[in-house]
């Protein structure tokens, strides 16, 4: 089994995220700087571990990613976004959001340091929160950071029935509005696959960052 590197703590620098191994364990250590982060996204990586591990971080291979044309929206979908049913809003509740997504889904991988850590990204207008409202009650959301032209979706949580998906499609109709190419989902799972994400070769993945790289960043707090 290929040796993992070990990152330092005095420099941010990763290895090539296409040196990978089969499972997507690029390297593990190092910290969870807002610099260190805001480069392992820049480069397609991103960080995923548990409480009791050092600090792993991935660049898998296939990449789930959405692009926002071939977002799909199932007819069932359809009453939530045309009827007043749930409240949608940005940057409202960050901090509550990450925190109900390491608690309502089981995402023991959502440290008190990697909440901490991607709230200061969000404080520097790089991070962003999706909230799906209830009445006065946050009921579903999302978050991720957002880099030039890609959204880099984190996690989600729902506590009421499509509420995850319906901020998920609120986001990209957002995103798509705005110019974004793609949406990186990490992964493939079911819930992701139904609303229209694929699975990509790394180097195809790695080649939109590469372009990706001269696109201005849209910092700060977002608007609906």
């Amino acid at each position: 089994m290929p040796i993992i590197p070990l990152l330092s703590h005095d420099s941010i620098e990763f290895p090539d995220p296409d040196s990978a191994d089969e499972r997507g364990i690029l390297a593990v250590g190092g910290d969870l700087s807002t610099k260190r982060l805001l480069e392992a996204y820049r480069q397609g990586i991103f960080p995923w571990f548990s409480r009791r591990s050092p600090i792993m971080w991935w660049s898998p291979n296939p990449r789930c990613v959405l692009f926002p044309e071939d977002l799909k929206i199932a007819r069932s979908m359809r009453p939530y976004l045309n009827q007043p049913k749930f409240g949608f809003s940005i940057d409202r509740q960050f901090a509550a959001v990450i925190h109900k997504c390491g608690t309502v889904r089981r995402g023991t991988w959502i440290t008190p340091d990697m909440e901490a850590a991607y709230c200061q990204l969000h404080a520097l207008g790089y991070a962003h929160s999706i909230e799906v409202w209830e009445e006065e009650e946050l009921v579903g959301g999302l978050y991720g950071i957002a880099l030039g032209k890609c959204f880099f979706g984190e996690s989600m949580f729902s506590l009421r029935s499509n509420a995850s998906k319906f901020g998920f499609i609120r986001l990209v109709q957002r995103l798509s509005a705005k110019g974004y190419w793609l949406i990186d989902c990490q992964q493939e799972t079911d819930h992701l696959l139904s609303l229209g994400a694929d699975a990509i070769p790394r180097k195809d993945f790695l080649e939109i960052l590469r372009r990706n790289e001269s696109e201005e960043t849209e910092v700060g707090k977002w608007e609906v």
